[in-house]
């Protein structure tokens, strides 16, 4: 298996939303704002290459809405979905898997793209298979109010219509892609995060269980969560058995660092060591 980062570009949150209940005081220590109050964050995908597949994981935020909706997000940067992938040789075609977390928009835009005009779609990966379980479909196709502005109808639907969606079974062992997967219900219902054995270690791709090292301490929960204190008790075991079992954490949204690990402390569990993916 090799495994290479793929940086589909920054965009900007607000502070307060990504830290929930946490006062700015504490949580710009480690995530600074800007005069807006706005905090910059990564859309770091992951690529798998395993015997005859080409998994990605997450595509990032797209480029399919229009000025208003990207002027709240400030896309910045120099890196797109495009420029990384084939940074390391590979083209749209060559992907079998897009494996989607979750149907935010920023973890799924970039897999639809517009067709012959702003009316019609393609997909992205002409030849993958789009993958997202039947529990989240359904949350995702049939928003409540609270995400219904993070569940785009453009970013979804056409995956359905194209015929290349399919649906991970949850009660299995191990997916059909050949790595375990984590559920987690807080942020979203049945965010999948992959479990990967690599070089001997266990890597979690982190989604938005976990967006940075800044969110390590427990009650660092985002404000976008449906279910914060499901998120409280879905970190706190995940994040005592990441510390036990030594695990490397791939993290989606930190600006900064790729993976880190944890340790436990007489204060709980906190930041271990960060590191890039390639010095694994």
């Amino acid at each position: 298996m090799e495994l290479h980062v793929v940086n589909t570009g920054f965009f900007k949150l607000d502070g307060g939303a990504m830290f929930g209940v946490v006062p700015k005081s504490l949580w710009s220590r480690t995530n600074p704002a800007d005069e807006k109050n706005l905090c910059t964050w990564a859309m770091r995908c992951l690529l798998i290459a395993t015997g005859d597949r080409l998994i990605l994981v997450d595509n990032g935020i797209g480029d399919k809405q229009d000025t208003k909706f990207f002027s709240h997000y400030y896309l910045h940067g120099e890196d797109s979905l495009t420029k990384n992938l084939r940074q390391v040789g590979v083209d749209f075609g060559d992907i079998t898997d897009n494996f989607l977390t979750h149907l935010h928009f920023d973890h799924c835009g970039g897999g639809v793209k517009y067709g012959k005009d702003e009316n019609s779609f393609e997909m992205t990966f002409p030849n993958a298979q789009y993958w997202s379980n039947s529990d989240h479909w359904k949350w995702a196709t049939e928003p409540n109010p609270r995400e219904k502005a993070s569940f785009l109808r453009e970013n979804i639907h056409p995956m359905e219509a194209s015929g290349q969606l399919r649906m991970v079974d949850l009660n299995s062992n191990k997916s059909e892609l050949g790595f375990d997967i984590i559920t987690a219900d807080g942020h979203t219902d049945k965010q999948m995060l992959p479990k990967l054995s690599y070089k001997g270690k266990t890597l979690v791709f982190m989604a938005d269980l976990l967006p940075s090292v800044g969110h390590i301490p427990l009650p660092y929960v985002m404000g976008y969560d449906t279910r914060p204190l499901l998120t409280l008790e879905e970190k706190s075991k995940f994040l005592e058995e990441a510390a036990r079992e030594k695990y490397i954490l791939f993290l989606e949204h930190d600006p900064i660092h790729e993976c880190c690990t944890v340790k436990m402390t007489e204060k709980g569990v906190r930041l271990d060591e960060t590191f890039r993916l390639d010095e694994i």
